[in-house]
């Protein structure tokens, strides 16, 4: 049995339980106090969740754990087979995790300097709110960003979601600089359909 630590919530954790209910994998769930990080600093030498641990294995990182479950349960495939595809999906993942990500937590970190340059947040927001166009021409003319559903929906959709949905009780700051920032959803109508499709999607 694989076990994977988790804190609720987080939106890194989300991408991989999408992976696991599209390949149907079962696993442990450890669940973690945000406010004491010693058992996954125990079992992996960092803070950040998930962590899987697979026998004498500890794998870290969302992405690297996500590759990871497309080595060893290959069906159904989250990576396109083709080699020119799987290349334009690892493109879409470093873009994501690189850049995409990128303005969500500096304007985190904005927010928490002593003195907080309005312009800053204004410009990190528009940037933010602006990427909804692009998600909006990939999605023309098909039901996921690449195609089938891939690991780029999964990488995506748990922050993207809160265009439309948000956790009951959520007090983090990063979730509701996304609620603000994306909504409304108006005139990206495929992005909705697509938020619908991935929510509906199983959990593991």
């Amino acid at each position: 049995m694989l076990r994977l630590y988790r804190i609720p919530l987080s939106t890194n954790v989300e991408r991989v339980q999408l992976a696991l209910g599209q390949k149907g994998i079962e696993v442990e769930w450890v669940d973690v106090d945000p406010n004491d990080r010693t058992p996954v600093r125990e079992v992996s030498g960092q803070d950040l969740v998930p962590v899987l641990v697979a026998g004498d294995e500890v794998v870290h990182d969302s992405t690297r754990i996500l590759a990871w479950l497309e080595e060893h349960y290959p069906e159904p495939p989250l990576y396109p087979r083709e080699p020119a595809r799987r290349a334009e999906t690892e493109l879409f993942l470093d873009w994501f995790n690189g850049l995409w990500k990128r303005a969500p937590n500096e304007l985190e970190e904005e927010q928490e300097k002593p003195s907080p340059d309005p312009a800053r947040i204004d410009e990190l927001g528009a940037q933010i709110a602006g990427s909804l166009d692009m998600f909006e021409g990939l999605l023309a003319g098909r039901d996921y960003l690449l195609g089938d559903f891939s690991v780029a929906d999964c990488a995506a959709f748990p922050f993207l979601r809160f265009a439309r949905y948000e956790h009951e009780n959520d007090e983090y700051r990063y979730h509701h600089n996304l609620i603000e920032r994306l909504r409304p959803l108006d005139g990206h109508p495929r992005v909705a359909a697509w938020i619908e499709r991935c929510e509906a999607r199983p959990r593991g």
